[in-house]
C-alpha cells in the first residue's frame, strides 16, 4: 500500500490539467511539511548539503540552516565530603586525586559522536 502512493502521484501528471498538477503539487508540499517538517526543495537541499535545512525554520525566526550543535561540556567531577557531595569543574588541581561520586564517561563514544554530528537523513 505505501508503495503505490509514489506510484499515483507519478501517474497524475499523464493528462492531468495544469490546475490538478498545481493541486498535486501544493498537497505533496503540504504533506512533507506535515510529515517532514520541510518542503520537497528543502529536502533536496538538506540532502546536497548534509545539514538540515527548512524554510519551517525561517518561518520560526530562525536561519535557514541548522548551525551544528557545540560538543558538551564535560561533567563536573564530584567527591564526598562530610555529609555531602562537592563539585568541580576541573578536578586536575584536586590534591591526593580523590575518587568521584560517578563512575561514568566524561567523554563522548566515538559512536554518539557520529550521531551527534551526523547531517539530516544520512
Amino acid at each position: 500500500m505505501k508503495h503505490i502512493f509514489p506510484l499515483v502521484l507519478l501517474l497524475g501528471g499523464c493528462g492531468a490539467s495544469p490546475e490538478q498538477a498545481t493541486f498535486v503539487g501544493a498537497a505533496l508540499g503540504i504533506g512533507s511539511i506535515a510529515v517532514l517538517g520541510r518542503t520537497p526543495g528543502d529536502a533536496l537541499w538538506s540532502i546536497a548539503t548534509g545539514r538540515d535545512c527548512s524554510v519551517v525554520r525561517l518561518d520560526k525566526g530562525q536561519s535557514y540552516c541548522r548551525e551544528p550543535e557545540a560538543p558538551p561540556e564535560p561533567p563536573p567531577f564530584c567527591t564526598r565530603s562530610l555529609g555531602r557531595v562537592n563539585c568541580w569543574k576541573d578536578s586536575s588541581a584536586l590534591p591526593g586525586h580523590p575518587v568521584g561520586v560517578a563512575d561514568g564517561p566524561v567523554e563522548l563514544t566515538p559512536a554518539q559522536e557520529r550521531n551527534r554530528t551526523k547531517g539530516w537523513l544520512f
